[in-house]
């Protein structure tokens, strides 16, 4: 009873507490807000969400809206864990780069195959250099499914040789309770990158092929693993206790967001678990997607980039790698991208709400990314201010794509730069 009463209690002072922190935001401000996300959650954008405002470094913000699912059962409150997707790309192998960048282990201009050597061998791939391929100027394929691959049929059987019901020693990458992956699966998928199409044509085409090579070349870069390199020099000293891969038995199942009812080969509820496939395949460890994390812990990751590497007095990245990997690299070519953030359009001055990105009011040294679960942040420097937003848009199934025709994410994200 006394453990009850404790949680009540803690529920009710987090509840008061962003009450009165988001009284910092003006009323006329909070209720747009709120009009905006509640048109959305009846419109099935998303079963619920939370934004979460960070002004001045300082946290003014904080809402969670709706529920788990759209059975009206588990509130979305302030601590839930989201599957980030495309968001691990900026909060993962991205700093590990930066870092390593810094440190003089990888040169931006040199080629790619200098340090991932299966591209040596590979004409159309030997030479293109780390800068294109962060700022998706090398001319790779976009994705590759590889789930197709291990599956026998349509009817979603998979060939013995990949995939099994049990683990094993071969068998030992684990895709969810019952089914185990063969291991050397992993080679074949580098393999096939390797022969992967690459476009005579130089221009602006999102790839994430290469997130999925680099936790290993982040592991051959530094000798230690990709999530223990991590945690040893992001989150664990900035204390983002709620970033993890394969989260389930590390956070709070309560307090994990479902994504979506998987029908290619999962065949169940995807929670706890990656939803992005490929990432799945990788064991749910990956650099393109599989990062799982609260609102808190990543708006104070981005604030760290906002900040130029700086975070509690620390110097994490220095402020000319942040400078450079957050800048336009080929403005010339009508891209946009930094190196793995993203930017603003370059004609975003002007733009509808419906039409700009990521916000009409967004300033040309704003940088952030989305993911494709519905999750997405921002940074705008120039004004100090760090905008998240985490949904599931995905539930119960990917076609759900409201989110994107009510432009939820960037009206929420004018209303907060437009504040006076």
């Amino acid at each position: 009873m006394r453990i009850y009463l404790s949680l009540i209690l803690l529920c009710f002072t987090l509840s008061s507490f962003s009450q009165n922190l988001n009284e910092q935001v003006p009323e006329s401000i909070r209720d747009s807000v709120a009009t905006v996300i509640n048109e959305a959650i009846k419109k099935e954008a998303f079963p619920g969400c939370q934004v979460l405002i960070l002004k001045n470094g300082q946290k003014v913000y904080h809402e969670a809206f709706g529920y788990h699912t759209y059975d009206s059962i588990t509130k979305t409150r302030l601590r839930d864990l989201y599957d980030l997707a495309s968001v691990t790309k900026i909060s993962a192998p991205l700093p590990a780069l930066m870092k390593l960048y810094d440190e003089g282990k990888i040169d931006l201009d040199k080629p790619f195959s200098t340090y991932w050597k299966p591209w040596r061998h590979h004409k159309d791939k030997k030479e293109l250099t780390l800068r294109e391929i962060l700022a998706h100027q090398a001319g790779l394929e976009s994705y590759i499914v590889f789930v197709k691959y291990i599956l026998k049929d349509s009817e979603g059987n998979f060939k013995r040789r990949f995939v099994r019901k049990t683990e094993s020693r071969k068998f030992s990458v684990k895709l969810d309770d019952s089914l185990y992956l063969n291991h050397r699966f992993h080679n074949k998928m580098y393999r096939i990158m390797s022969r992967s199409k690459v476009s005579d044509e130089k221009k602006y085409v999102y790839s994430g092929l290469t997130f999925l090579i680099f936790p290993k070349l982040i592991e051959q870069l530094t000798g230690e693993d990709y999530e223990y390199y991590l945690r040893k020099n992001f989150y664990g000293p900035m204390e983002l206790e709620s970033m993890w891969f394969n989260p389930k038995g590390k956070y709070p199942a309560d307090l994990i967001v479902p994504t979506e009812m998987d029908t290619i080969y999962r065949k169940e509820l995807v929670n706890a678990s990656v939803h992005d496939e490929n990432a799945s395949l990788l064991g749910g460890v990956s650099g393109n997607a599989g990062l799982f994390s609260n609102a808190d812990d990543l708006a104070a990751l981005i604030q760290m980039y906002e900040n130029y590497g700086t975070y509690n007095g620390k110097q994490y990245i220095s402020e000319a790698t942040l400078r450079e990997f957050t800048r336009v690299q080929y403005p010339e070519n009508n891209n946009r991208r930094g190196l793995g953030f993203d930017k603003p359009y370059l004609d975003n001055n002007g733009r509808s709400v419906e039409k700009s990105y990521p916000a009409p009011s967004g300033a040309p040294d704003g940088f952030g990314h989305s993911g494709f679960t519905g999750t997405f942040v921002w940074a705008e420097p120039d004004k100090d201010l760090v905008f998240v937003f985490l949904s599931n848009r995905v539930y119960p199934y990917r076609t759900h794509r409201m989110i994107y025709e009510l432009a939820v994410k960037e009206k929420v994200l004018e209303l907060f730069l437009t504040m006076p």
